[in-house]
């Protein structure tokens, strides 16, 4: 019979499995130059540029839905922030033999991923708003998400924890925006 424990233990091995595949890529000049960029541009300037684009796609509407993303913006910072400070797990380069770093980290703990949560999150936002940007954010969001792992940065459930936060700050804020 599998206990938690057990459970938990194949999900670990797994996720370190995972995280080899994945930073192998970064080896390669080409894809962690790409992996680089992207998740740079997930720091911050994507999501920012977006919340000053939206008064010109939607007109005076526009201001609130960019009131709405900064302020779930500056709730996700402060909620993965607390979680990092509270969970402390280590980065993958950290913890794992044979997974390099590809990219300088901006902080020191790994889980749950700030840049996935907020990707997720402003995507969420932003398509529910203006469902012409999906084509466009729903891709570079993924990237993002994907960046982490193969940059040797997070694992596959930092990842996906950051998703979920996102997805439910995002659905919050619309909730409560009506």
């Amino acid at each position: 019979m599998s206990t938690p424990a057990h459970w938990f233990l194949r999900v670990d091995l797994a996720e370190r499995r995972l995280c080899i595949l994945a930073t192998a890529v970064a080896r390669r000049r080409a894809p962690r130059t790409l992996f680089r960029v992207v998740s740079r541009l997930g720091d911050g300037i994507v999501w920012y540029l977006l919340m000053a684009a939206m008064p010109l796609l939607l007109g005076r509407p526009g201001l609130a839905v960019a009131a709405q993303m900064l302020v779930t913006g500056a709730v996700g910072l402060a909620t993965y922030k607390l979680l990092k400070r509270r969970l402390v797990r280590e980065r993958p380069f950290i913890g794992l033999a044979g997974i390099e770093c590809a990219m300088a980290p901006l902080d020191r703990y790994s889980f749950p991923s700030g840049h996935t949560l907020h990707a997720t999150c402003f995507t969420v936002l932003a398509v529910a708003h203006v469902p012409g940007l999906a084509p466009l954010l729903v891709p570079f969001a993924l990237l993002v998400a994907m960046s982490r792992v193969v940059l040797g940065l997070h694992y596959p459930t930092d990842v996906l924890a950051g998703a979920l936060l996102g997805a439910l700050l995002a659905g919050a804020s619309l909730s409560i925006a009506g």
